[in-house]
């Protein structure tokens, strides 16, 4: 306030001979103009404090949910609950065929675990690489398995999407999300790897397709079957 009253005594000092009105209509100009500045400059700060405000109640809203879901558990890097080294947990799922799989039934051998599903592109767009570069180079070796696990979907969706990418490695149905919902936070991305040795141990765990990623995974499943 003191630079309107400053600038409208300089204005009348200055050109003492414009008339007393003008004198007024400048300083109400000058007023206005610096007071649309200050309220704009109000607004904005109103905004951004509304939009943080905003921010951290959608965090907390999503904090809270997701630990209601999976109450007292440790959550580690990409929302696994299950980390390098530990025992990979134990499932039953049934293939598209019908035929049971049991995870701890294959202990001996190099497991890898693919989640995945129809509507997640990444994951399509990753399970070429997994068929060209892993599944078509081990497949007839007795000591390696590969599974894509299906989160949530019908033997006819995941019939009619692999059908379509060109993938042969057989899938599983996870029909409620249960199995993986033991290996992630249940309501966290889908696309993983999880790479299990033949003590039944965890030795490598992927998030999204990057890849040099994916190309230390290769590297890993290539080292292992070679002990």
């Amino acid at each position: 306030m003191l630079l309107f009253f400053r600038n409208s005594i300089f204005y009348s000092y200055t050109f003492p001979f414009l008339t007393k009105s003008l004198h007024l209509h400048i300083f109400n100009s000058i007023i206005m103009k610096h007071f649309s500045i200050f309220v704009a400059a109000i607004l904005v700060l109103a905004a951004c404090n509304s939009s943080n405000s905003k921010e951290k109640q959608a965090e907390e809203r999503i904090a809270d949910t997701t630990y209601s879901q999976q109450p007292d558990t440790m959550v580690y890097e990409h929302e696994y609950l299950v980390k390098v080294g530990d025992i990979a947990p134990d499932f039953t799922l049934k293939y598209t065929n019908g035929a049971d799989f049991t995870l701890s039934q294959h202990r001996g051998k190099v497991v890898m675990l693919q989640f995945t599903a129809s509507w997640c592109g990444i994951c399509r767009n990753e399970m070429p690489h997994i068929e060209k570069q892993i599944w078509q180079r081990h497949k007839d070796n007795k000591d390696f398995v590969l599974v894509g696990v299906d989160r949530e979907e019908t033997k006819e969706i995941v019939e009619g999407y692999t059908s379509k990418i060109g993938t042969t490695y057989p899938m599983l149905l996870d029909e409620k999300g249960d199995v993986f919902a033991s290996y992630a936070l249940r309501k966290s991305g889908i696309t993983r790897n999880v790479l299990i040795d033949r003590d039944g141990r965890i030795v490598k765990l992927t998030r999204r397709f990057v890849e040099p990623e994916f190309n230390d995974l290769v590297a890993t499943i290539d080292s292992l079957l070679a002990k």
